[in-house]
């Protein structure tokens, strides 16, 4: 299923909107990432360059629960984007209040994972907590009867980087079940990435329901491999 929510990244700079789409796009390559930074070369915003980028992504993402995030970086860019919303049809744009990289990189992965505008801007709003939340490692004792569990050393240097991170958060979440990686949840990338967890370093993985054992398995040969960079 190609992604129904495209994203607008709203920044006062240029190379910041630029920066941000690059990261993102590591993380999520079928998503429309359209940064809107800068006016006329300078530090500011846009009225003109925002409406360009939202129209594009409504045409582009016309499914009936499709439509475009707009993620803004500063006050005045929220302001530009009201204008904006003034000439569009509000009910197919969120600008949620949130935090503009960590959110850009939440979005854009639950929009790679199929989401749809209202699954996309939560996962933004989640993006702070998200990445606060992570906690240290789970012991097997302490996980739900009936779970299966594994452990896995990371084989690559960089270990859990942003688009390591990526590729274990889409396989949980393409697996349908809830799976904890060092007791974070696996389909949350700036979770994982919050481990801090580089080369050399033990991962525990856990699962409970039907496909569980597969699903582990498949998760531990995934990052068995060193995801192409051993």
């Amino acid at each position: 299923m190609s992604p129904r929510v495209a994203l607008v990244l709203v920044s006062h700079s240029a190379q910041v909107a630029d920066g941000t789409a690059q990261i993102a796009g590591q993380m999520a390559p079928d998503v429309l990432l359209l940064p809107a930074g800068g006016i006329d070369g300078d530090i500011g915003t846009s009225v003109d360059l925002v409406m360009e980028s939202v129209e594009r992504g409504l045409a582009e993402c016309d499914d009936a629960t499709g439509g475009v995030v707009v993620l803004t970086d500063l006050g005045s860019a929220v302001l530009t984007t009201d204008l904006v919303l003034e000439m569009v049809e509000p009910d197919r744009v969120r600008v949620p209040q949130a935090p503009f990289v960590e959110g850009a990189v939440s979005a854009a992965v639950a929009a790679q994972q199929g989401g749809d505008l209202t699954a996309v801007e939560a996962a933004a709003l989640e993006a702070g907590s998200q990445y606060a939340a992570a906690r240290p490692a789970q012991d097997a004792a302490a996980s739900a009867d009936g779970a299966v569990n594994a452990t896995v050393t990371l084989r690559n240097p960089l270990g859990l980087h942003a688009r390591t991170a990526a590729q274990v958060a889409r396989a949980v979440a393409d697996s349908g079940l809830t799976i904890t990686v060092d007791g974070v949840d696996g389909s949350s990338v700036l979770a994982l990435m919050a481990l801090g967890a580089t080369g050399g370093r033990e991962l525990t993985l856990s699962a409970s329901g039907d496909g569980a054992a597969a699903a582990v398995e498949s998760l531990v040969a995934l990052i068995d491999s060193g995801f192409g960079e051993v």
